[in-house]
């Protein structure tokens, strides 16, 4: 009988316990955003050198976020465009008109022009 009550409890703790990782799977797979698995904040902070260029249209863009943006904009375009239209770069004062013109300022040949960032549209 004792066996029989260690199974008993041992087969609902199981499933407790799959319904537990299982959900950890859901919400770690749906916490990917537009950035991937790359926190927002971080994704930000690596446009660091952007930031005074972000906030002026008549600034010169650092060959450091030219270089930055590039990488950005193979590797997930979507996510650039949430940077820039965060509450993050809000609170930074970036101008989301003339952050979403630095790509077209740094030359960049493949950026994504004439798509829809926000309410924008990337020159």
């Amino acid at each position: 009988m004792a066996n029989n009550s260690r199974v008993a409890m041992f087969v609902p703790l199981s499933i407790l316990m799959v319904l537990v990782v299982s959900s950890g799977l859901v919400q770690e797979a749906s916490a990917a955003g537009e950035c991937g698995r790359i926190p927002i904040g971080s994704a930000a902070a690596s446009l660091s050198p952007c930031l005074g260029a972000a906030k002026n249209a008549r600034a010169k863009v650092p060959p450091a976020c030219c270089t930055k943006v590039n990488a950005l904009i193979r590797t997930s375009p979507r996510c650039l465009c949430a940077v820039l239209l965060s509450p993050l770069a809000k609170q930074a004062g970036i101008m989301p008109a003339t952050a979403i013109s630095i790509p077209k300022r740094c030359n960049i040949r493949n950026r994504p022009a004439g798509k829809k960032c926000g309410r924008y549209t990337v020159p």
